[in-house]
């Protein structure tokens, strides 16, 4: 029984263009994931899953294998997450070995560190009814006192009843960080959805935490990494 990382990564990205593999301070993004997963010393392969030869060929020199490339219908702008891995675990059985393990790691994550990796893991492995364990981090600001603007414009809350509530009176809120999602075998394959009781947090410090959609997120991560 094997333990997989698997890295979804097509090619197809808008609103940044071939940014799976675009130049990320030296290094196309990719790279990063890659190290991170191989560093983490847990995995029996690192497997990308994706529909781009240019993608592949970048991730096997990086290390990684890309031994099949994703069918059309996982590959276009509304291709979820679970089936993606569902598929790279299908493949991976019909083709090399049994899978006990995979972990999710997306290919636009440079904060990604192996010893969270490894933390997820014993997760998992420790907590025996645990069926997913995946990288969160804290909001920054209460959102229970969070505000939206009407039709008109003007300010409404979303809980008026906190409007005069302390902050360190209201619940901490955690939301995911989008690095990484260990899980069973069989939750891949049955389950609908992550977000459930039978899920655990890997607990990230928010300065590790930058979700990278647009331009302006990409030149915000390349300055937190180099500050770093």
């Amino acid at each position: 029984m094997q333990t997989l990382a698997i890295i979804p990564a097509r090619g197809g990205s808008k609103r940044i263009p071939r940014k799976n593999i675009r130049p990320f301070c030296g290094k196309p993004m990719i790279a990063r994931s890659i190290e991170a997963a191989l560093e983490s010393g847990v995995f029996d392969a690192v497997v990308v899953s994706t529909d781009d030869e240019e993608i592949a060929a970048v991730a096997e020199s990086c290390g990684a294998l890309a031994p099949f490339r994703r069918p059309p219908e996982l590959s276009n702008d509304h291709a979820a997450t679970l089936p993606v891995i569902a598929h790279a675990i299908r493949w991976w059985e019909q083709n090399r070995a049994p899978v006990e393990f995979a972990c999710c790691i997306y290919a636009t994550a440079p904060f990604l560190r192996s010893e969270f990796l490894r933390e997820g893991f014993w997760v998992l492995k420790e907590k025996t009814e645990a069926e997913f364990a995946f990288s969160v981090t804290s909001y920054a600001f209460p959102i229970f006192r969070a505000i939206q603007l009407g039709e008109s414009g003007q300010v409404e809350m979303f809980w008026p009843e906190n409007e005069m509530k302390r902050s360190q009176d209201l619940p901490e809120a955690w939301h995911d960080a989008g690095q990484f999602y260990w899980g069973r075998r069989d939750a891949f394959l049955e389950r609908q959805g992550i977000f459930t009781a039978r899920s655990y947090p890997v607990v990230l410090p928010r300065h590790l935490v930058q979700d990278i959609d647009t331009p302006e997120d990409w030149e915000r991560a390349e300055s937190m990494f180099q500050s770093i």
